[in-house]
């Protein structure tokens, strides 16, 4: 009895951990996008591809929050049927973060703390690494110490971007993807630090949380420097309000 007393205690602490850093990484997610609105430095104005792009990863956000919530809960049951919707989300937020990427470099430039063809290549190969690992949480569904450590590394993963936002970028030149990635990475190494107290060992699922993304990160670094990628870029914006921008990282005016 006392046994399984101390097991249920430790999956209920691990519940409300798994709980507490949705909640964090879906506030720092949304942080980031909300404080770029309130500095005026995003508008609501742009064509309709960014406004479905924000609502499907917006709900990708409040699933995550809702399903740790449900089991935080124990409400198992819900939680599974739920888990159906990210099967759903995960191939359309692919094509979504793709798409918005080519029509982002012919609008804008892309943003300019990245290199074009950096941009291009690098948001590719993110996307890719949040689907890996979201798509081996859902096959691993039935192992749940798996399962939750994988879905939590593709949160992070793809929850970059909004913690961009809140960081320094203009200083992080030319090393910027780089510093947002392992700035994401923090929230898996908070992971570790709880199972090692937890259960006085790391999970294995965590390094594959790290690994993946660090991985795609280094792939499309290369992969951007290429000859082949940089013309690529360069053509794609070519004739295009995007091509009238450095190809190359910059600081824009007034920093």
């Amino acid at each position: 009895m006392a046994t399984t007393a101390a097991g249920a205690g430790i999956a209920q602490r691990e519940a409300r951990f798994f709980f507490i850093m949705a909640c964090l990484m879906a506030a720092t997610t949304v942080g980031g996008f909300g404080l770029m609105a309130a500095m005026g430095v995003s508008s609501f104005a742009v064509p309709w591809l960014y406004h479905v792009h924000a609502g499907v990863f917006l709900s990708w956000t409040a699933l995550y929050v809702a399903q740790n919530t449900l089991i935080f809960r124990g409400n198992i049951a819900l939680h599974r049927r739920m888990g159906k919707l990210a099967a759903l989300l995960i191939p359309v937020m692919v094509v979504l973060a793709i798409w918005l990427t080519f029509t982002t470099l012919r609008m804008l430039g892309g943003p300019p703390f990245f290199a074009q063809a950096e941009f291009l290549v690098v948001n590719i190969f993110h996307i890719l690494a949040f689907a890996a690992l979201a798509g081996w949480a859902l096959a691993r569904r039935r192992e749940t110490d798996w399962h939750r450590r994988l879905m939590f590394g593709a949160m992070a993963t793809v929850g970059a971007p909004g913690l961009a936002r809140l960081l320094p970028l203009p200083l992080t030149i030319p090393y910027t993807f780089a510093v947002v990635f392992l700035a994401a990475m923090i929230f898996p190494v908070v992971g570790m630090i709880f199972d090692k107290r937890a259960h006085g060992r790391v999970h294995p699922a965590w390094w594959w949380t790290l690994a993946v993304p660090i991985v795609a990160l280094v792939v499309g670094e290369i992969g951007a420097n290429t000859d082949a990628a940089v013309q690529f870029t360069a053509e794609w914006v070519a004739g295009t309000p995007g091509g009238e921008r450095p190809a190359e990282a910059f600081l824009p005016p007034g920093f």
